[in-house]
């Protein structure tokens, strides 16, 4: 069982990445989608082309961390590494509403 500094230091250290990922997929995407997408007759997801490109670059970015990370750290973190993975491809969806918003 790890320690409860080792999740609180693997929980900065995500809400780090998150911020850090946030900011450069949004800085990336910021000519994509256009501010007139809500209307009645558009798809389900408004500025579809910006979410597509947020969704996967986030992914990309989250797995390349998991596989940096996985090298790099000793075998009894690899679990919580895992664990904070998880976390963030849930994130990679609950980071478009602020996007869109």
């Amino acid at each position: 069982m790890p320690k409860p500094t080792n999740w609180l230091v693997g929980a900065a250290a995500y809400g780090a990445f998150e911020a850090a990922a946030y900011g450069l997929l949004r800085l990336l995407t910021a000519g994509l989608g256009r501010p007139d997408q809500y209307q009645p007759e558009n798809t389900i997801v408004a500025n579809w082309l910006l979410t597509t490109a947020f969704v996967v670059g986030h992914l990309t970015l989250v797995l390349l961390a998991l596989l940096w990370l996985n090298n790099r750290l000793p075998r009894q973190h690899r679990p919580q590494v895992q664990a904070w993975f998880w976390v963030g491809l849930a994130m990679s969806f609950g980071l478009l509403v602020p996007l869109l918003t």
